[in-house]
């Protein structure tokens, strides 16, 4: 069950810049930096950098951190503990944090791709491991 702490952990920083990016919305409106109806279908206006940095950035804490998830139900349905899936697992949320940092700071693409390259392998890792421990 240790597996749920960095899965809520993930969890955790996903609220953080989904808050942040409604919070940045919000902001941008009131500024008058956006006009409100850009909202609607995120189409026919420009939004400020921080703002699609933000967008970007929680949609891929939704994409590829779904396989995370899913990893993290089956070891607990299945009842599977196993120190090196967990730390794998904390290794996957703290890169899944640099990217974030990265992504929604000074957006270097080459530095955030790495980071988002080895948390994906890092996943990948995981299943090969839990497939290793079924078998």
């Amino acid at each position: 069950m240790s597996i749920i702490y960095p899965m809520f952990a993930l969890v955790v920083v996903t609220f953080v810049v989904g808050l942040s990016m409604g919070a940045a919305r919000l902001i941008s409106v009131k500024k008058g930096q956006v006009n409100p109806k850009y909202y609607k279908l995120l189409t026919g206006y420009e939004a400020p950098e921080n703002i699609i940095k933000l967008s970007n950035n929680f949609s891929n804490l939704l994409e590829v951190p779904i396989l995370f998830y899913i990893l993290g139900v089956l070891l607990v349905a299945l009842d599977i503990s196993n120190s090196v899936i967990l730390i794998l697992a904390w290794c996957f949320v703290a890169l899944r944090i640099v990217h974030s940092v990265i992504h929604i700071t000074y957006n270097h693409p080459k530095h955030r791709f790495y980071a988002f390259l080895t948390s994906s392998l890092i996943v990948l890792a995981m299943w090969v491991q839990l497939i290793i421990l079924i078998i």
